[in-house]
């Protein structure tokens, strides 16, 4: 992990927000960095790697029309925030963080390489959209990057 990265991580955990972080295709480097960084526990309430279509069903609801879209990332981060509310109980800061992205495989997939951000708080939700472009690795390291700048954004 790069030092600004880590900086940024020691900013979000330094603050009162606690989150909730739902993620699908990409994304699982930022929750090991949050981790990575002394003072998660302060920091991040609960995770979850949305791996399979039934798993984002259950917590959507109902299945989206497109996994990897800023709909369902919105979605997902919206779900989240009520999630870090309810779970942190004080009424105290929270996020819903959301990723979904559809990164370079070992199979044939139509469509190319992004990613959609979204971060909820009780103002609304802000989304973004990366074309990741690179290997696996690279492509996991600028999402999971994006994710720790987005949350940095909502908290420092």
């Amino acid at each position: 992990m790069r030092d600004d990265v880590r900086q940024l991580i020691v900013a979000i955990h330094d603050s009162p927000t606690r989150l909730v972080y739902e993620f699908a295709g990409a994304g699982s480097l930022a929750l090991a960095w949050l981790h990575l960084v002394p003072g998660s526990s302060r920091t991040v309430i609960e995770a979850t790697d949305r791996y399979t279509i039934a798993s984002i069903v259950e917590l959507l609801g109902a299945q989206p029309d497109q996994v990897v879209s800023e709909a369902t990332a919105r979605a997902m981060a919206e779900r989240a925030y009520v999630r870090a509310t309810h779970l942190r109980g004080d009424g105290g800061p929270c996020l819903g963080v959301a990723c979904t992205a559809a990164v370079a495989t070992d199979r044939r997939r139509r469509g190319r390489d992004h990613a959609y951000l979204a971060v909820a708080d009780g103002a609304g939700i802000v989304s973004s959209h990366l074309d990741l472009t690179g290997d696996r690795q690279a492509q996991e390291e600028a999402v999971s990057e994006a994710v720790v700048r987005a949350i940095a954004d909502n908290v420092v």
